[in-house]
């Protein structure tokens, strides 16, 4: 079988295709090749976004702990996407002035 995919719960390359499924060496997860889909992840607006986006936030966001939102309009650089823990937030980033961060990429539009 060409193009095995890598594991959807570990991201391993070397996965191997033990007869009618796949298993990962990492992490022993097993999956058949029709599970893994490609998942799209769209910003707020319906456009597509991929790794190394930038986006602007289009709502303030108040965050637990911190002495300030981040406002309406900040610029996010170089998102990356990721499978959300939580089934929510779905964008790892840094923002300025608040370090690393998960977002939902309902409350961001990319930036042209």
């Amino acid at each position: 079988m060409e193009n095995i995919p890598n594991c959807p719960k570990c991201q391993c390359e070397y996965v191997y295709f033990d007869g009618s499924i796949l298993v990962c060496p990492e992490c022993s997860f097993e999956f058949q090749a029709e599970d893994v889909a490609e998942k799209v992840y769209k910003d707020a607006n319906g456009n597509v976004l991929v790794d190394g986006d930038t986006v602007v936030v289009i709502q303030t966001l108040k965050i637990k702990g911190a002495s300030s939102d981040i406002k309406k309009g900040t610029k996010v650089k170089n998102i990356r996407l990721v499978e959300p823990d939580d089934g929510v937030h779905d964008i790892s980033c840094k923002i300025p002035g608040f370090g690393s961060m998960m977002l939902k990429t309902s409350v961001v539009k990319k930036s042209s």
